[in-house]
């Protein structure tokens, strides 16, 4: 691989860290503390969505981030020729 391939593939890998990182940071912090009382007056399966979010939200989008940052990385991985 050259010198100006890893550049690019690093990055890449790069960019979908920022946005994976800012949507887990989204969810987690602005949705479950900053917004909380907004949140709170949208009930969702008999609970308030703010609490939702600050109590299992944040974990269950950190698991789905994970298998999306996997499919990314396949992804890129195989198109700079690195997949095993």
């Amino acid at each position: 691989m050259s010198k100006e391939s890893m550049k690019a593939y690093w990055k890449e890998n790069l960019g979908y860290l920022a946005i994976l990182l800012a949507i887990w940071f989204l969810v987690s912090y602005v949705f479950g503390i900053l917004l909380v009382d907004q949140l709170n007056s949208i009930k969702m399966g008999g609970f308030k969505l703010g609490f939702w979010f600050a109590q299992q939200g944040s974990m269950y989008v950190f698991v789905v981030l994970i298998f999306v940052y996997v499919k990314l990385m396949n992804k890129l991985d195989k198109k700079y020729g690195v997949d095993e």
